[in-house]
């Protein structure tokens, strides 16, 4: 008889100082013109990627707390731009970047074309 299998872990990233983890997404591979292009084509000559937040640094107020107050000033879930060259990859996923909230150049809102006008 075999031993059963070790218990799968999971690894769960909490942030240290101003920092935020980020899911890089990945944008659609066509051309304006809607031809598909080459995988990383895009990525290759973009100066930023696009990314959602998926854990913020928090202050714990007491060693009991689950969850204390953000304290990135970056909301959770928020989509941010970042340049591609910054981030700490995190080994094991390599579409996840551990940013420091300085690095961060923008947040960005994704609206409907009929709320812009």
């Amino acid at each position: 008889m075999t031993d059963p299998p070790p218990p799968r872990r999971v690894r769960y990233i909490k942030p240290l100082g101003p920092r935020v983890l980020v899911r890089v997404v990945k944008l659609d591979e066509r051309s304006n013109a809607g031809l598909y292009l080459p995988q990383g084509v895009k990525e290759e000559h973009a100066d930023a990627l696009y990314g959602e937040v998926i854990e913020v640094a928090r202050a714990e107020t007491d060693a009991t707390a689950s969850l204390g107050e953000n304290v990135s000033g970056i909301p959770l879930g928020a989509f941010v731009l970042f340049p591609k060259d910054q981030g700490l990859r995190v080994p094991w996923d390599d579409g996840l970047r551990l940013l420091e909230v300085k690095a961060v150049c923008a947040t960005v809102e994704e609206v409907e074309p009929d709320a812009l006008q």
